[in-house]
């Protein structure tokens, strides 16, 4: 294996190559309109359509910035992240109420499903608008991008199932709901939904268990920089240990340092060179 050198618009399956332009995706969510239109185009996308909003305090969040790039083959979704320290603040906070799940499956947390809802009849309308050539349809996201990202499928699957997602990859993405709509994201997307997590990334352990989960298909980047599967318990807490004792000037930063996004690339390409 290789590291891709262009989007292939044909897979309809997931891989690692495919994760990796996902994963090119899902950085580029942080740039301005100019910056990802370019890039969406020489990417072969012919169609950008960006989903914007701003909030006013108490809420948390500035704004939830998405966009949508459309191909003759293929539709992908890229929800924008934000920074590690808001957003553990954020989701720190054991006062914030669940919200109901899409569809009136389980339930979400309140600030995810406040911030998706700014958008998501944008990225519906455009979706129905653009899925005119049974193109195959990808959400990706990195940081909160990726919990908008996994809970905008989510949505798709158990209320506009007709535009129902081929796939879902994200990256360093936070707990987002409870047991009940995992269990029904594993069942409706079994084999086209993954998460990665980078070692001690302190984002995916956020918030806090047993209220909130994560969905199964983990690939797990160990502290060598290697992608595989969900490790065991011992195996994973041996391997954090690793990490954090990488950097013996630094090691209470280790957590934030895993969450970049460049971090995750470098990984992918580790893998596929």
């Amino acid at each position: 294996m290789a590291v891709p050198t262009t989007f292939d618009h044909r897979v309809t399956n997931y891989s690692l190559p495919h994760a990796y332009w996902l994963a090119r995706a899902a950085g580029l969510s942080y740039q301005d309109r100019e910056a990802i239109e370019a890039q969406a185009r020489s990417w072969g996308f012919d169609t950008v359509r960006h989903h914007e909003t701003r909030f006013t305090p108490p809420f948390p969040l500035q704004d939830t910035q998405a966009y949508t790039m459309a191909s003759e083959h293929m539709i992908v979704t890229a929800f924008r992240g934000t920074e590690p320290a808001q957003i553990r603040d954020w989701l720190s906070d054991a006062t914030t109420p669940p919200w109901p799940g899409p569809g009136g499956t389980g339930y979400v947390h309140y600030g995810f499903a406040k911030a998706l809802a700014s958008v998501h009849p944008a990225v519906v309308k455009t979706v129905g608008e653009l899925r005119t050539n049974g193109q195959s349809l990808w959400f990706t996201g990195h940081s909160l991008g990726g919990a908008l990202a996994m809970l905008g499928a989510a949505r798709l699957y158990l209320e506009e199932p007709l535009l129902k997602a081929d796939g879902i990859v994200t990256f360093g993405q936070p707990r987002t709901c409870d047991r009940l709509l995992a269990a029904a994201c594993n069942k409706g997307f079994k084999g086209r939904m993954y998460r990665f997590v980078n070692n001690n990334d302190i984002v995916p352990q956020l918030p806090a268990e047993p209220a909130f989960t994560h969905v199964d298909a983990l690939r797990y980047i160990d502290s060598s920089g290697r992608i595989g599967e969900a490790p065991g318990a011992l195996a994973g807490l041996a391997d954090r240990t690793r990490g954090l004792t990488a950097d013996a000037f630094a090691p209470v930063s280790d957590g934030v340092r895993d969450h970049a996004m460049r971090n995750y690339l470098t990984a992918l390409e580790k893998n596929l060179a």
